[in-house]
């Protein structure tokens, strides 16, 4: 252990910000948009000489000063914020890391779910994470077709519920994953009993929680990637990387997804999966949004619906069993929180 002091660095703290900002750019790195906790080490003339930080149960963000390589310094980062991460609860830790340092942090302890060649490695602090997960999902496997849907459903619309028909339709057993990260506005524990009752006529539907594996936008990294083109690319890949292997588990022959004609950044991702997919003997349907007086049926417009309280609007667009939620009085705290987003519309 050196002598060195960590501590924690406050939003307000712009001197100790700056100096983060300049010795992650030496590491040809950015501070992350999601980070929720930043600690710093200083030297004695209390400048920054070490950093890393945390978004939920992730951690990111770390640099050393090139003055100070080879001294252990990172490792002392690392054992911080596991301890920080403890203390809050969270015990299943995961971090994205660069091709050339995943070495590093296997050593430390974490080991490798997926990659993208060239960009990252996302890891984990458990051994069999990931493949307990896996071994939990292949006690759903079914003979026949296997097709598979991931959504977000935040929250359930008729949109949702036409395209998980639609997938349903076409196969012997539909696995529906529920991306299970609370970074919606709808909880999770709501968006996934929103998915089941809108999906309880359907016998060959199979819902399952995405876990930690499935990775939201909120959670991917940014910080090591050039530009927003290249996250999209970066987080699109590293998905797929993630779901090839659920679907070997499931015998997954094909994956549907939902036209976004009006997002440049789903629009992107989806060109991804329709190249990657197939590539790897897994087909891609991309099926057209459903409509309502000729425009697509919308999360974001029904999330404004729920903030002004428009209950005769958001009947059109929901199936009874998200309106009768939302009509109830379990609702009252998720419509507040949506009332008090000052942006319902980017969720």
């Amino acid at each position: 252990m050196s002598d060195y002091t960590i501590s924690q660095i406050q939003p307000t703290d712009s001197r100790g910000l700056a100096q983060v900002d300049s010795l992650l750019e030496q590491e040809g790195i950015r501070r992350d948009a999601n980070l929720d906790y930043i600690c710093a080490m200083y030297d004695e003339n209390y400048r920054v000489i070490a950093t890393g930080s945390c978004f939920g149960n992730t951690l990111r963000c770390f640099a050393v000063s090139s003055s100070h390589q080879g001294e252990g310094l990172l490792n002392e980062i690392i054992s911080y914020l596991i301890d920080v991460q403890y203390r809050r609860g969270n015990i299943h830790l995961f971090l994205y890391t660069k091709i050339n340092s995943a070495k590093f942090f296997q050593d430390l302890g974490f080991h490798e779910i997926a990659r993208v060649d060239g960009t990252l490695v996302f890891m984990e602090n458990r051994r069999r994470g990931f493949s307990d997960y896996l071994s939990r999902l292949s006690q759903t496997k079914t003979a026949g077709k296997s097709a598979a849907l991931v959504m977000n459903a935040n929250p359930f619309t008729l949109g949702h519920q036409y395209l998980v028909e639609k997938a349903a339709s076409e196969c012997d057993t539909l696995h529906l994953f529920i991306v299970s990260e609370d970074a919606s506005l709808i909880p999770f524990s709501v968006r996934k009993q929103l998915v089941t009752e809108g999906t309880a006529h359907l016998p060959n539907v199979i819902c399952h929680d995405s876990g930690p594996y499935i990775i939201s936008n909120a959670t991917f990294p940014s910080y090591f990637l050039k530009d927003e083109e290249a996250v999209i690319k970066g987080h699109a890949k590293l998905d797929l990387a993630v779901f090839r292997k659920i679907a070997d588990t499931l015998s997954i022959t094909c994956r549907y997804v939902g036209e976004e004609p009006n997002s440049q950044v789903t629009g992107l991702y989806n060109q991804i999966m329709s190249e990657e997919l197939p590539a790897a003997g897994i087909d891609c349907i991309i099926v057209p949004r459903k409509e309502f007086n000729g425009a697509p049926i919308s999360a974001s417009t029904v999330r404004q619906y729920i903030k002004e309280r428009n209950f005769d609007a958001l009947g059109k667009l929901v199936p009874d069993s998200t309106l009768n939620y939302f009509k109830s009085s379990a609702a009252a705290p998720v419509i507040e929180r949506i009332c008090n987003a000052e942006n319902v519309v980017h969720y």
